[in-house]
């Protein structure tokens, strides 16, 4: 990775997902919007571009940001963030004897639990706890593959790649920022066709998990068991979701499956915190964010599974969109992610 010349240099946010490209610029001390815009993929051939000598995510960037944006662009330098799901996050505790050893003591923990090899990933790691016994480390792990071809199609649309981090992160700074993320949470995130989960506490992100369904899936669901059209099974989800209606019970017979399986999920990395990572810290909220977030009732539908308190996000109270015109508001979980790349402090990446 290349070193900024000038530690100063605002940062924008570039995210990168199977199923669309976001960017956006902030000016993090006033929290204003600079500019913003997104345009939409098929996952098909972002898998070509991952995988083969495809342009297609390279020419939707440049794309994006030549033709597609709202306002402008503070800088050209970015931070990238790439799909959570094609990425391997663990947190775990080693004895402060290893301390010096934490590289092959992290390569050990990778072998063990990360099913690529070594030589293919990117790898980093951080300690975000220490005692007199215990160091607790944060490991993630990305394909090289995925990476390269990341930096490759930002670079070629002009942009220079400051940093490189999973999704999750980028969202847990934001929510740390804005939602009370010092408090242990857990951050279901729910994406148009994934759904990820994860443990913030102190903000710092302790543990992930994924599960492949998500809003679209949901879509599918109502269409399919209601038998109506997609554009009539969104409205549905959007509109009515889980909130009392004469509705209601047919919506969520039609999407009971999938929400459970991602209650169940959301139960294994929980339990894996509460096991393997902290039994002395209660888990105190679930805060759900994502373009699937926007179906009405899904807050108190985890609070019933789960026996927690569970709501949806709201960080667009402290981000102001200046004379920008705003998303429209079923839009603006979709850049979540986004909004957190770009509230990266400059000064932070070289710490």
């Amino acid at each position: 990775m290349t070193k900024l010349f000038y530690k100063d240099k605002p940062i924008i946010g570039l995210d990168i997902s199977n199923t669309g490209v976001k960017v956006m610029a902030i000016d993090i001390k006033r929290w204003l919007v600079l500019g913003y815009g997104s345009i939409d993929l098929e996952p098909k051939k972002v898998k070509e571009s991952f995988e083969g000598n495809s342009t297609y995510l390279a020419d939707n960037i440049q794309l994006l940001v030549k033709e597609k944006l709202i306002g402008s662009l503070s800088s050209n330098h970015v931070a990238i963030s790439v799909p959570t799901d094609r990425t391997y996050t663990r947190t775990f505790n080693l004895p402060v004897s290893v301390a010096k050893k934490l590289k092959d003591a992290v390569e050990l923990e990778v072998d063990q639990y990360v099913p690529v090899p070594a030589s293919m990933l990117y790898i980093d790691y951080q300690v975000i706890e220490r005692n007199k016994k215990e160091i607790t480390i944060l490991m993630s792990a990305v394909p090289r593959v995925i990476v390269d071809k990341c930096v490759t199609a930002a670079e070629s649309a002009g942009l220079s790649v400051s940093i490189v981090e999973p999704g999750m992160s980028a969202v847990a700074r934001l929510l740390t920022q804005t939602e009370d993320g010092q408090l242990p949470s857990v951050i279901v995130d729910v994406g148009p066709a994934t759904t990820d989960i994860a443990v913030l506490d102190s903000g710092k992100i302790r543990v992930t998990g994924g599960i492949a369904i998500g809003g679209n899936t949901l879509t599918l669901d109502i269409a399919k068991k209601l038998a109506v059209t997609l554009e009539n099974a969104h409205q549905l989800k959007v509109l009515n979701g889980l909130s009392a209606g004469p509705r209601q019970e047919k919506i969520k017979n039609a999407i009971d499956l999938s929400l459970k399986q991602m209650v169940i999920e959301t139960r294994k990395v929980m339990r894996y915190y509460n096991e393997r990572i902290r039994d002395d810290r209660k888990l105190e909220q679930l805060l759900v964010v994502g373009s699937g977030s926007n179906m009405p009732g899904i807050g108190e539908y985890f609070t019933n599974e789960l026996i927690m308190p569970a709501r949806v996000a709201s960080p667009w109270q402290k981000l102001d969109f200046g004379k920008l015109p705003e998303p429209a508001r079923q839009f603006r979980p979709r850049y979540i992610t986004v909004a957190g790349l770009s509230s990266i402090n400059p000064r932070s990446i070289w710490e």
